[in-house]
């Protein structure tokens, strides 16, 4: 790529970005990763991504794992590594080993957020990062004739101490580690606190970084986005997925279910994943949520800004009429749009003719990144839902260069005669646009 090349991409990605820079500004996210992300030898660049969003002024819990290094610990040791259903069994051995990776781990996080010299990422930051007993635990006790000794589960998060934390604006680290009224340690899952701080503080993210690969379907592609029914209804399916990734969208969903807006998954070994999924449109892992992250609707009066901007490069190369913002502002009762995580990615309307047997498909479009996924055909179904509503016997098309696409649709060629009167008189001889029909419920 040139130099010229380089800074137009820049300047473009920069540009998109704005909204997302927007959106997050003062937003609580809880960013989750296990012991794994901190061994690595790139850990560091995720550090200086969380000095990013810290920059730009994200409110943001770090809880971290510390797996790999308590099991280094334990073998260094001559102790026993127990796991029962997927959790360790701490005795006493174990604990002392767990309370010194912790440690260790939570300083490493500390020195590295601690950085600023002048050639790192980080100059100047100065950011501050505070820990400490902001979780409360309780031992998981004797399961299935099992005892767990030191190993625990949350029982409360210090939501109050962690907002005076963040108000002042400092990074919250949460280890995985809880303490009780009585003064004991016990050893948690960095996950489950990730989850209960999460929905505790009503976070706006929570962020998982795994260590599988990107969540994908049959056909390889990424699974951007899943609703709870969808990401509910892929764990029952007999597809056969990672132990990581099961687990990691039955977190995802236990925390949309306790109030958390959205979660999002995404493998930590993709250089700047976290970036590309909070600052793109389609990011780089999948996002669960319990909201429409997509969605066709009625238009309102505050789409016409996104559905001109939708429009406008259809309208230089004359696929579509113009239309001006007070003719939108005044039609937009006539519109569906088509809505991704607050931007308008296609749109149409519907007008009814004089005599209301016959409506114009009107100003149909798909923006260039979204095309070739079923929208377009979303849209006219829509379309031609709403003109039986109204009874509306049959639609026409005027259109110069899209013709093929209605006509694999069931539209038919037809002539200028068959419009009605006023659209007749109206037709722009100019444009020479061809006219098809459909009559509805085809």
């Amino acid at each position: 790529m040139s130099k010229k090349d380089w800074k137009k991409h820049f300047v473009e990605g920069f540009r998109q970005s704005a909204p997302y820079i927007n959106a997050h500004r003062d937003c609580t996210f809880v960013l989750a990763f296990g012991g794994d992300a901190v061994a690595d030898s790139r850990f560091a660049d995720l550090v200086h991504d969380i000095a990013l969003l810290h920059s730009l002024g994200i409110r943001l819990v770090l809880v971290h794992g510390a797996r790999p290094q308590i099991e280094t610990r334990l073998r260094a040791r001559g102790a026993r590594l127990e796991y029962a259903g997927g959790l360790r069994v701490t005795d006493d051995a174990a604990l002392e080993c767990v309370k010194e990776a912790a440690g260790t781990v939570r300083v490493e996080i500390e020195a590295l957020l601690s950085m600023g010299l002048a050639n790192t990422p980080m100059a100047g930051a100065r950011i501050g990062a505070s820990s400490g007993n902001f979780v409360t635990a309780r031992p998981l006790g004797v399961r299935d004739g099992i005892d767990y000794c030191h190993t625990g589960e949350v029982r409360r998060i210090d939501r109050t101490a962690i907002r005076q934390h963040l108000d002042n604006r400092r990074i919250v680290l949460l280890s995985p580690l809880g303490y009780s009224p009585t003064g004991e340690v016990f050893n948690l899952s960095a996950e489950e606190i990730a989850v209960a701080a999460a929905s505790d503080l009503q976070a706006d993210k929570l962020i998982l970084l795994t260590e599988e690969a990107d969540l994908r379907d049959g056909r390889r592609q990424l699974i951007s986005q899943l609703s709870l029914p969808e990401a509910t209804k892929l764990l029952q399916s007999r597809r056969k997925l990672p132990e990581d990734t099961v687990r990691h969208l039955q977190l995802a969903i236990q925390a949309c279910r306790k109030g958390v807006r959205r979660t999002h998954i995404v493998s930590r070994r993709k250089d700047g994943a976290v970036l590309l999924e909070l600052f793109t449109r389609d990011g780089s892992g999948t996002l669960i949520t319990a909201e429409i992250y997509e969605g066709l609707r009625e238009a309102v009066i505050d789409d016409v800004g996104g559905i001109l901007e939708l429009i406008k490069p259809l309208e230089e190369q004359g696929v579509l009429v113009r239309r001006s913002r007070e003719r939108l502002e005044m039609e937009i009762d006539h519109f569906l749009v088509i809505e991704r995580d607050g931007t308008i990615i296609a749109c149409a309307a519907l007008y009814p003719s004089g005599d209301r047997r016959q409506g114009e498909l009107a100003c149909l479009a798909v923006h260039p990144d979204y095309r070739n996924a079923g929208r377009g055909d979303a849209l006219l179904a829509a379309i031609e839902e709403r003109a039986a509503g109204m009874e509306i016997e049959r639609l026409f098309v005027l259109t110069t260069q899209t013709a093929h696409w209605f006509r694999e649709r069931g539209f038919v060629p037809g002539e200028l005669k068959q419009l009605p009167g006023k659209k007749k008189s109206l037709y722009n001889y100019q444009r020479n646009s061809k006219v098809y029909f459909k009559t509805t419920g085809d």
